[in-house]
């Protein structure tokens, strides 16, 4: 995980809602706390598509040491099939992508 990008990604989206901040002076509250959300689901999605790209869990498939994960629902262990990228979508709905 590469703390270093994480700073600079939070430093990029707190000047951004700085810049936003100054070009809607008479913005609410409630229009200010939904531009921070927002901006801050992009650091979100950063820092998990980080946290999840460094898991120990990823290499699951590629030697017969590493035991496979079970899946949620049925408790029986998933399958290596491909190793494509994935997409997913956080709470915040920004895109997450997987390797």
């Amino acid at each position: 995980m590469d703390e270093h990008a994480w700073q600079a990604k939070s430093v990029e989206i707190l000047a951004g809602i700085k810049v936003w901040r100054q070009a809607h002076p008479t913005a609410t509250f409630v229009e200010i706390e939904e531009e921070v959300h927002t901006r801050l689901m992009e650091l979100e999605a950063h820092v998990l598509q980080d946290a999840a790209s460094a898991s120990k869990s990823r290499a699951w498939g590629q030697s017969r040491d590493t035991p496979a994960p079970l899946r949620p629902t049925y408790s029986v262990p998933l399958q290596a099939q491909s190793k494509q990228e994935r997409t997913l979508h956080g709470n915040g709905g920004q895109s997450v992508t997987l390797s």
